[in-house]
């Protein structure tokens, strides 16, 4: 389960990963109910939330290119110091009384523009610490990291907002970046593995997207991963909401709240970690799953039945995650990796922009209850229309058997000769690779 920590250079970037990821846990809470105060508004929220990754929308290709022809460890010297600028920065506007909406609001854009190189650096950054065979273990290890970090960052962001303001949370997340930049200066970079930097050159963003077009074991979770994470994943929204206007509670049970889905998180991120694959029918299970327990819990009629809901809603969307970024890394060229995984995190997160504004408008028109509702049901028709699809490209059919003692819905080959037989094509090779990874 910690096999990659053995790995020295991987032990300082996770160090220094868990404390500057419980800054920004801290940040994110403070952020999302300071905007409430000063607006009263989830829709305010939203547009926040949609400027953070309107950047990764726009300009996250570009971001991949830099971080395949530049050195990634010295491009992270320089994002996650701008990061930690980004949150001095809201502190001082905060603590000195002079915030106002609009500030969050360009300092969110801000932030998220340093991500767009900063993402994809970070993600292939871990093979080259790593290498390919602890890659899958690393990748699990890293998002036990983030979300270990939200376990404890929104606990003690609502401590904080309570007992003093936000500010406070906004000055210890701007100085908590400083810890992955000791662990980076530390590395021994002879220890690094070599990877091959795509040279300068026209035509690298369509050679991107001409590589993961041509490959289903690519394109179709990236399809997925993208509709979840613009439907499906707008907590931020939707737990404020609930906290406010449903429950009619503070700032602390907001807190509870997203500890509770870091704690289901953890537990995912772990379990993704003791497995020796990434096969994509967990994937589409996992997204499933996820899906209709969002559903579930926004048709909770009481908050401890909707607060013990987010511990599976954090291990099934944790387990999605996991699997379709370590799947996408493995099936990916070395010299590709950087915008391979800038498209996956362009649209994870770059959907919001266009999702966050819509779903926080549904929940303040209609109630946190229908907008949660209907991001679950989004995903859950998702899952189960690229299930299908990836199912028919792999030659494989939905089998029902109500017989006893028998599995009742499995996907099985189809007969040979069947009408639905794909004919013999140029694809042929790859369909039957994609059955074998499924």
């Amino acid at each position: 389960m910690f096999s990659s920590l053995r790995i020295r250079n991987y032990r300082l970037f996770a160090i220094g990963g868990v404390i500057s990821n419980t800054g920004t846990w801290m940040a994110r809470i403070a952020q999302d109910w300071l905007v409430l105060s000063l607006t009263g508004s989830s829709a305010a929220v939203g547009i926040t939330t949609a400027l953070q990754f309107l950047p990764m929308l726009l300009f996250g290709l570009y971001g991949g290119v830099i971080a395949d022809r530049y050195p990634k460890r010295r491009l992270l010297l320089m994002t996650q110091s701008a990061l930690g600028a980004c949150g001095l920065a809201l502190a001082v506007l905060t603590l000195s009384g002079h915030v106002q909406v609009w500030h969050v609001y360009l300092i969110a854009f801000l932030f998220g523009l340093v991500t767009v190189v900063d993402n994809p650096a970070r993600q292939a950054f871990v093979v080259e610490m790593v290498g390919p065979r602890d890659l899958r273990n690393a990748v699990s290890l890293n998002s036990a990291n983030f979300q270990s970090a939200r376990l404890v960052g929104p606990a003690i962001a609502g401590v904080l907002i309570t007992a003093v303001g936000s500010g406070w949370a906004f000055l210890l997340n701007g100085l908590s970046f400083g810890a992955p930049l000791i662990g980076l200066l530390l590395m021994r970079t002879s220890e690094l593995h070599k990877i091959e930097r795509a040279p300068r050159g026209k035509g690298q963003l369509r050679e991107g997207l001409r590589y993961v077009a041509g490959r289903p074991e690519l394109i179709w979770p990236i399809v997925l991963v993208g509709c979840i994470g613009t439907f499906g994943f707008n907590f931020p929204i939707w737990l404020s909401a609930f906290a406010d206007d449903v429950f009619h509670a503070g700032p602390g049970t907001y807190g509870l709240l997203n500890s509770l889905m870091a704690a289901g998180s953890v537990t995912g991120a772990l379990l993704a970690a003791r497995r020796a694959s990434s096969r994509l029918r967990l994937l589409v299970g996992a997204a499933l799953l996820f899906g209709v327990l969002e559903v579930a819990a926004a048709m909770a009629p009481t908050f401890w039945l909707f607060a013990a809901l987010m511990v599976p809603i954090g291990i099934f969307g944790l387990t999605f995650n996991v699997t379709a970024n370590s799947s996408v890394q493995l099936a990916t060229d070395p010299a590709m990796r950087g915008r391979v995984m800038s498209l996956f995190m362009m649209v994870f997160v770059g959907g919001t922009p266009l999702g966050g504004p819509l779903v926080g408008w549904l929940t303040d028109e209609y109630g946190a209850r229908l907008g949660f509702a209907a991001g679950g049901l989004v995903s859950a028709l998702s899952a189960t229309a690229v299930g299908l699809v990836l199912a028919r490209i792999g030659g494989l059919r939905l089998h029902v058997d109500l017989r006893g003692g028998r599995r009742i819905i499995a996907f099985v080959p189809r007969e040979a000769g069947s009408p639905e037989d794909p004919a013999d094509t140029p694809d042929t090779s790859e369909a039957r690779r994609l059955t074998a990874k499924a």
